[in-house]
């Protein structure tokens, strides 16, 4: 994949557009000013970015209070920590009390994969969905990122934006629209629907091409809202044949868990959940960990035409 980009520099230059209209947006950090990409926002609006240090569960507290008072915070810090420390105070401070604060979780998924299980962020998709009233966005491409980011200002009521560090390509056009709880079709097909989001995106749509040497005409849908689900999205897909999800995340409570909820009660069709097994992943570099657990575009491919030989052998 060639012309790769971080998806952190159009969330910060997002960020600073958004403070320079609205003056309510303000900042709270865990001293991740770098690995968050903040140095501008911290520059143009130094008043506005409150620093809490590693205090995660403060660090909520902090944005909820601000949040109470009218402001609208955006809460930066690597999406491990954000979500798995102060996983209580995101239910009560922010589901519960349906507080308007933006998490954002940065690094998410295997990208830290050589500082191993306590940096990997593979749990917060399971955490974060679970909780009442936090709509749940991963986004694909610097595109979607940017527009997800306005979507979640707009929007009143608490988000967790899961956001990589790792480079992808562009994958949405300019004038690309995020609308909240809405997949986005990337590649029309038939007998076989990817669903995907994040970096693997990405993957899954050169997966597809390289599908078509085999015959199999796979259509790619990136579901980026995680909750609210698109669920009209999963019917429609059900409806034409299996469907294979691929997540950089534990198969355990993640996209394809949605996916499926959806799926055995609306529409019961063969699924292959391919992500991260129910386990600690060991430690290594990112690259890696995705050819390990079969997250490539080669990977997703064997794994999708095992799901299209399973499901023509069964008979369903």
């Amino acid at each position: 994949m060639s012309d790769l980009h971080d998806c952190r520099k159009a969330f910060s230059d997002t960020l600073v557009a958004l403070a320079s209209a609205d003056p309510r947006i303000v900042v709270v950090a865990n001293d991740s000013i770098g690995s968050s990409n903040l140095k501008e926002f911290k520059r143009r609006f130094p008043e506005r970015l409150v620093n809490a240090g590693i205090a995660e569960q403060n660090m909520v507290g902090i944005a909820a209070g601000l949040a109470n008072g009218g402001l609208i915070p955006f809460v930066c810090g690597a999406s491990c920590f954000l979500t798995g420390r102060a996983l209580e105070q995101v239910k009560v401070d922010l589901g519960y009390s349906r507080s308007n604060v933006k998490l954002c979780g940065m690094s998410s998924g295997l990208a830290y994969g050589e500082l191993g299980p306590t940096h990997h962020s593979i749990e917060d998709l399971a955490w974060t969905r679970a909780i009442a009233n936090l709509t749940v966005i991963v986004t694909a491409d610097p595109v979607e990122t940017a527009a997800a980011l306005r979507a979640a200002a707009a929007y009143d009521g608490p988000v967790f934006l899961r956001l990589s560090r790792m480079p992808v390509p562009v994958l949405h056009p300019a004038e690309y629209e995020f609308e909240i709880g809405r997949a986005t079709r990337l590649r029309s097909g038939s007998g076989l629907t990817l669903m995907a989001n994040g970096t693997m995106v990405a993957r899954a749509l050169e997966a597809a091409s390289l599908l078509e040497a085999d015959g199999i005409h796979a259509a790619v849908v990136n579901m980026s809202t995680v909750r609210p689900l698109d669920r009209r999205a999963v019917i429609d897909a059900a409806a034409s044949g299996p469907i294979l999800t691929v997540e950089e995340h534990t198969v355990a409570g993640g996209l394809g868990g949605a996916v499926a909820e959806v799926v055995v009660e609306s529409h019961p069709v063969r699924m292959k959940m391919l992500g991260v097994p129910a386990e600690f992943a060991p430690t290594g570099s990112a690259a890696f960990l995705f050819e390990h657990y079969g997250l490539t575009p080669e990977g997703i491919r064997q794994a999708a035409i095992q799901l299209v030989e399973d499901h023509a052998h069964s008979g369903d």
